[in-house]
């Protein structure tokens, strides 16, 4: 798969999600388990801020939520920690 044809399904995967019933995002991504990486969140970050440019606060947020939780899952996004 070229970059243009994974990139095309990152574009794909993002609109699932945006498309799913609430709840159903587990599902969809496990559905497209191969696509998820480090490369899938920073796309979903780029279409978020354009989302968030166009005044789709709701979605942007959505994807934004979405983008954190497969970092965290991916070890890409550290824990703060509250112990003092």
């Amino acid at each position: 798969m070229t970059n243009n044809e994974r990139q095309e399904e990152y574009f794909k995967l993002i609109d699932r999600l945006l498309r799913c019933p609430n709840g159903k995002e587990p599902e969809v991504l496990d559905a497209s388990a191969d696509l998820i990486d480090a490369e899938l969140i920073k796309t979903i970050m780029q279409v978020a801020t354009i989302m968030a440019h166009e005044n789709n606060q709701e979605s942007s947020q959505f994807l934004i939520f979405i983008a954190r939780q497969l970092a965290k899952q991916l070890g890409l996004y550290p824990e703060l920690s509250t112990e003092v």
